[in-house]
């Protein structure tokens, strides 16, 4: 049970990182080391006591123990010094067993003031422990911050999630666990509980016998990419009663090495998030495809055994995106792994994101046997749908469990299900919160589309409110815009065009021209709604009060909302929710140009709340919106700067560093392979074999001369670029000195033959400053720290702005 001390000293220890660590996944890694380090000081202090001795921090690592670390009288550099040393040694201690030399492996300290240190070291020394429970409640007490403020990449899944899914999956004690984007290993200790709890008798005893409770751990296993989440998950497990885990650090969708081991059960909350680019898999996966929400389903999917079967949550994306690798997946899927799908709401991942998603249910024993997908429907889990997640009475999955529960324990007896639903028209049923559908409806097309609304014979969904067409709203006509010939801007009547509209909806400054003939029908107010009907089909714009005036173009069509009966803001936020997108996919007619007409555009039906209940989610929208703008003030305006003391040593750019030509690659050799191919301006493709190990900084040579690059693996620099050979990398840290080369203007270096071209010489004569290395690393870390703040600010506006389609989104749900 967590105790106010413990949560209160938790509280204290991010609070006194925050300033130097503000990523909150850092902040959770930094105390598990210390807290681990402790914990280990006080095992061998028991040990002592007992008549034992240390086995931790004895021999040459006895000089690490936590009393020497913490002794009156040490400097606060020779503490920094001392704890930076050791955790970075700790892996290579005899003393210490695999597991946690593993939690040590590249462990380091990502800031050098000592102050932050001793204040953080203090706290620490306040936990008192002789066993890993109390341990264990203030770490599930971090993982918590996670929870609450986790990045954009990897956060965790709420636990009454994890424990549905669990639920429904149902692994057995015998059977083979898999978690293949493991994070802090959630899904694997909810397993594992669900399987002691099976096999507990009535008084609440075990009734597993010692040979399976060990063959029972060794069940588990996880992989992670990351190193930081491999760490919390080994330690989360080692506190759950797992003394040997089986984490790996491997990369699920590139690395072969485990391709061939599979699983009874896989439970997972992968991260969707491609990087730019996309994934560079490798060829053994059934679905060709470079982004990581489809390549992540295939991996499941195809690593369960004959009588394997899954729980996995995906973005909408995977549900009905038209892309063919999206659609290859489902018809797989369809065919031979899915049985149920389950809608989750779009709030569940409150505060960090609120994207909607749905839980893949997969079964290959069931799933050739079926000639049905269920489709099930959850509007409340529990909680509210705000920032803070507070409880809540409605709550729909223990319903929605007890009859997929039903549904699926019914297929597994080969019973008939017609009497389980009520038919409608033969071709689906319906249960309470779900919805059945034959394979062949789902087929229909080629699409196999997931979404289980576009199955259902009502049109107005759960909510309470009046559904109408656009075309119930609008006064008079939609008027199609003037396909005029264009002049140059005249300074009087600005001409919209497709290609003015930005895809944020925006109208973009730059290229203005003006309509040959002026026609005042077509000049617009505030409030029109403009829609393009061909090309950017879909995309919309209103139009706000600006100065001057101006005319739409023939590709646009404009809707002129009646205001006694929407709100015009409102009508457009419809327009960027999610419903409307798929609805433009499932409408829209492919030819020389993807189109929808005027007629099809006043036929799309939405939710239409009172009036005052628009102006309020238009008013939170706008609220939304500046905060938006506000976070790209910082993103746009930030630049990393290092100021520079007049009694640092200023050295010429060629005395320590030396800028080495890159290797010519034809371009079509660099499509494929981990490491990625750098040109004049950044990545142009990727290649089995490095040039160089990272991290490296390459500059451009030819093409975008002096443009700085910086790249943390090892890579590949081509021909057009120079890449940094540092000299003496004990003087100059290679971060410190990409970071000063950003500012010292080298695309104004050289120009040759008029081709941009940087003169390494010219280069070499540029000066830099080289203080000592530790003032460097210093203000490195000073400069990353601000750099993640500006990354912080990018996820604020994905946040935000998913936010504002949910806010529209909601309506939906009534």
């Amino acid at each position: 049970m967590l105790d106010t001390a413990t949560k209160r000293r938790i509280d204290t220890a991010r609070d006194i990182l925050v300033g130097k660590v503000p990523d909150p996944k850092s902040q959770v890694e930094q105390i598990t080391i210390a807290l681990i380090y402790k914990f280990m000081d006080d095992i061998d202090a028991e040990s002592e006591e007992l008549g034992g001795q240390r086995t931790f921090f004895a021999g040459e690592f006895a000089g690490y123990g936590w009393a020497k670390l913490m002794r009156a009288g040490l400097g606060g550099h020779e503490m920094l010094n001392l704890y930076a040393e050791a955790i970075a040694r700790l892996p290579e201690n005899p003393g210490m067993p695999p597991l946690f030399r593993s939690i040590f492996n590249n462990a380091y300290l990502p800031y050098r003031d000592p102050e932050t240190l001793r204040a953080f070291l203090k706290v620490v020394d306040e936990f008192t422990y002789d066993h890993s429970e109390r341990l264990g409640d203030a770490f599930e007490y971090l993982l918590s911050v996670l929870g609450s403020q986790g990045d954009a990449g990897q956060f965790r899944t709420p636990r009454h999630i994890i424990d549905f899914m669990v639920a429904v999956m149902d692994p057995q004690k015998d059977q083979t666990v898999l978690d293949p984007a493991c994070g802090t290993a959630g899904f694997l200790i909810s397993s594992y509980k669900h399987i002691l709890k099976a096999n507990t008798d009535a008084e609440g005893h075990s009734v597993l016998t010692p040979d399976e409770k060990g063959a029972l751990a060794a069940n588990f296993r996880g992989y992670d990419i990351s190193p930081d989440m491999v760490r919390l998950s080994l330690v989360n497990l080692y506190l759950h009663g797992f003394v040997e885990p089986h984490i790996a650090e491997y990369d699920t969708l590139t690395s072969e090495e485990r391709w061939n081991e599979y699983a009874d059960v896989i439970l997972a909350n992968p991260p969707f998030m491609s990087p730019k680019g996309g994934i560079r898999p490798h060829n053994r996966f059934s679905v060709q495809s470079k982004r990581s929400e489809v390549l992540f389903v295939d991996y499941i999917a195809e690593h369960l055994t004959p009588a394997g079967r899954a729980g996995v949550i995906v973005p909408e994306g995977i549900i009905f995106q038209s892309q063919r690798a999206h659609k290859q997946l489902r018809k797989m899927l369809v065919e031979d792994y899915l049985v149920a799908v389950v809608s989750l709401p779009a709030g569940v991942f409150q505060p960090y994101s609120g994207v909607k998603t749905s839980i893949l249910l997969l079964d290959r024993s069931l799933a050739t046997k079926a000639e049905h997908i269920a489709f099930f429907k959850v509007e409340n889990d529990g909680f509210d749908l705000g920032a803070q997640r507070r409880e809540i009475a409605e709550n729909d999955l223990p319903k929605v469990k007890e009859e997929l529960g039903e549904y699926l324990g019914r297929l597994r007896a080969g019973e008939a299900v017609d009497d389980f639903r009520v038919a409608e028209q033969g071709v689906q049923y319906t249960t309470k919160r779900g919805l059945v559908v034959g394979k062949d409806r789902v087929a229909e097309g080629g699409e196999y589309n997931l979404s289980g609304e576009r199955y259902r014979e009502s049109k107005t969904g759960h909510t309470k409110y009046e559904w109408i067409m656009l075309g119930e709203v609008i006064l008079g006509k939609p008027q199609y815009g003037s396909g005029a010939r264009k002049v140059p801007y005249d300074g009087k009547v600005r001409y919209v065009r497709i290609t003015d509209i930005s895809d944020q909806g925006e109208l973009k400054a730059g290229d203005i021209v003006s309509p040959s003939t002026i026609e005042p029908d077509r000049f617009l107010e505030p409030g029109d709604l403009l829609i393009a009907r061909s090309g950017s089909v879909g995309r919309t714009y209103i139009h706000k009060t600006l100065p001057g005036t101006y005319q739409y173009a023939g590709y646009l069509i404009r809707f002129r909302v009646n205001p006694a009966k929407a709100i015009p803001e409102y009508v457009y936020h419809v327009t960027k929710s999610d419903s409307w997108h798929e609805w433009i996919l499932s409408n829209s007619k492919t030819g020389t140009l993807t189109n929808i007409n005027a007629k099809q555009y006043s036929s799309f039906r939405f939710p239409l709340p009172p009036l005052d209940m628009q102006r309020e989610i238009v008013a939170e929208i706008e609220g939304y919106q500046r905060v938006i703008e506000g976070a790209w003030a910082v993103v746009e305006n930030w630049q990393p700067h290092i100021a520079i003391d007049p009694e640092w040593p200023m050295v010429a750019l060629g005395e320590v560093i030396s800028l080495e030509y890159g290797k010519p690659l034809k371009a079509e050799n660099r499509i494929e392979g981990p490491y990625p191919v750098y040109g004049s301006n950044g990545i142009v493709g990727y290649h089995n074999e490095c040039l160089i190990e990272g991290p490296a900084i390459i500059v451009g040579r030819k093409g975008s001369a002096g443009a700085v690059n910086f790249c943390e693996t090892p890579c590949y620099p081509i021909d057009t670029t120079f890449f940094v050979r540092i000299r003496e990398r004990q003087q100059l840290d290679v971060r410190f000195c990409y970071y000063q080369m950003l500012e010292l203007g080298l695309d104004k270096v050289n120009v040759q033959s008029g081709v941009p071209g940087l003169n390494r010489n010219d280069a070499h004569l540029k000066t830099i400053a080289v203080p000592p290395l530790e003032t460097q690393q210093a203000i490195v870390a000073e400069i990353e720290a601000e750099r993640a703040l500006v990354d912080g600010n990018r996820a604020l506006i994905e946040r935000f702005e998913k936010k504002i389609c949910d806010a529209v989104g909601r309506v939906w749900g009534g």
